[in-house]
This record gives C-alpha cells, sequence and structure tokens, in this order.
C-alpha cells in the first residue's frame, strides 16, 4: 500500500474511532434502561455497558486496521513499532500518517458535534487534565508506557490466538482508562485529545502539547526501551535456521572431505602409472 493510501486510511480510521468513542455516553445512556441498568442502586449499570461497548470496538478496529492495510488510530502506535524497527514506517512516512490522524480525529470530533441530540452533547467532549500541569504529564507517560509495553508484548511475544492478544489489550485499557480518570481523562491517544483540543480551540496551548503529547511520547519510547531490555528486540532467535546452517556447513565439509580423498586417490593412481611407464 502507498503512503497516500495510508494516509488516507489512517484519517478514516481515526475519524470513526473518535466518533464511536464520543458516542459511548448517549448509547449507554439509551441501552441502560432496556438492559434494567439503571435507577436506584445501578449506578454502575452505564459502566458495565461502556466497558462491554469498548471492548466490541477494540476488537472491531483491530479488524478495520488490518483490513485497511495496517491503518492505526494512535500516533504513539506508529511512533513504537517504527522506533522498534518492527514497521516500515520512517520520519518521513511517520510525517505523513501522523497528520492524517490528527485530521481524522479533528474531522471526527467536528461530525459528532453535528450528529449528536441536543440532550446528549453535554456528553461530548476529550480527555481534560483534572491535577497540575506536572502530574498531568507525568500520569500520561507512566499511562502511556503501561499500555505501549502491554500492546507490544501481547502482539509479539504474547500468545499466538489473536483473539487472545486483543483480550489482553482490551483488559489493559480499560484498566488504565479507570485508574488515569483523575488525571487526565485519560487520552494514551494524543491524536483523539487533538481532535477534541481544536474543537475547544485549545490545540495550541502549551497544557495540551505537554499533557497530551509530550507525555504519551516520553512514555511510548521509554516503552520501546523496556521492550527491547526485558525481551530482547523484535523477534526470538529462530533455531531452524542454525540447524540449517549447520546441516549445510556438514554438507559441505563433507564435500571437501570427499574432494580431498578423490585427489588423493587421483595422485596415487597417477604415481602408479608412471611407474609402469618407467618400468
Amino acid at each position: 500500500m502507498g503512503l497516500a493510501r495510508k494516509a488516507v486510511a489512517d484519517a478514516s480510521i481515526t475519524f470513526l474511532w473518535v466518533f464511536c468513542m464520543a458516542s459511548l455516553g448517549a448509547v449507554s445512556t439509551e441501552v441502560a434502561p432496556l438492559l434494567g441498568l439503571d435507577g436506584p442502586g445501578k449506578g454502575k449499570g452505564k459502566m458495565y455497558i461502556v466497558f462491554a461497548l469498548v471492548s466490541f470496538l477494540i476488537f472491531f478496529f483491530s479488524f478495520l486496521g488490518q483490513a485497511l492495510g495496517g491503518a492505526s488510530w494512535n500516533p504513539t502506535a506508529l511512533v513504537a513499532f517504527s522506533y522498534a524497527g518492527v514497521s516500515k514506517d520512517d520520519l518521513f512516512t511517520l510525517g505523513v500518517r501522523l497528520p492524517a490522524q490528527m485530521a481524522g480525529a479533528v474531522g471526527g470530533a467536528l461530525t459528532i458535534m453535528e450528529v449528536m441530540p441536543k440532550k446528549y452533547k453535554h456528553m461530548l467532549g476529550g480527555p481534560k487534565l483534572k491535577v497540575p500541569l506536572q502530574t498531568g504529564v507525568i500520569a500520561e507517560t507512566i499511562l502511556t508506557f503501561t499500555i505501549t509495553l502491554i500492546v507490544m508484548w501481547a502482539l509479539l511475544r504474547g500468545p499466538a490466538n489473536r483473539f487472545m492478544k486483543t483480550c489482553i489489550i482490551i483488559g489493559a485499557t480499560i484498566a488504565l482508562v479507570i485508574a488515569g480518570g483523575a488525571y487526565t481523562g485519560p487520552a494514551m491517544n494524543p491524536a483523539n485529545a487533538f481532535g477534541w483540543a481544536f474543537v475547544s480551540n485549545q490545540h495550541t496551548s502549551w497544557e495540551h502539547f505537554a499533557v497530551y503529547w509530550a507525555g504519551p511520547m516520553i512514555g511510548t519510547i521509554f516503552a520501546v526501551w523496556a521492550f527491547k531490555l526485558l525481551f530482547g528486540g523484535r523477534s526470538a532467535p529462530k533455531a531452524p535456521k542454525k540447524k540449517a546452517s549447520s546441516k549445510k556447513a556438514k554438507k559441505s565439509g563433507s564435500g571437501v572431505s570427499a574432494a580431498k580423498s578423490k585427489k588423493v586417490e587421483q595422485e596415487s593412481s597417477d604415481d602408479v602409472a608412471g611407474k609402469v611407464k618407467a618400468s
């Protein structure tokens, strides 16, 4: 797939991701009464519905990303796998794909703002900083470090079953969202944060850059370092190749021995022939 197509795919899937994630509040509010999960004593009903929907969306978008040739809706994922040497992305391709994700996020945020019914518009919005700036940067750094390391382990070193890989990522995502909710939202996705910051005209603020870009990117780089330190790079050494090479060496060695013995035989036969002629 060409770079232009990748950029379009990234923008499209990020658009859909931001749109769908922003609609979870309204959808859970509508679904909760149908499932009998609203009312007194059932305050966590909507939360369970949201978690179920998030799980479904991660499964769906993982499949969609593969179908679109490796499209991604999170800049930290592109940076992590590029820096780890797993993907073919370099600074140039990242310079094209990341802005495409940002544009897709802005489009998703603007679109959901237009189509969302008025009674649910108060539920819309991106991650918000709820702590001092320094604490927010540290929180996003740690959260992104953790999710990136888990995702890299699950995809590159985890179980072979793709369903299990996705389940691990879902569990980690939900746990970190709960853990970071009181700090930064959380985001762990600079493109999503940028889309909503653009809508509220906060995308050029130092707070947005420091918390939702610098923090996650620092966490991503440290996660790649930790992954390489703990798991030794992107792929484990393959024993079959060594066996094949040893077999090849044995074959070449036996070939050399055969050639030497043949040469000795030839020399001895020449000596015999010479003696016969001399006699």
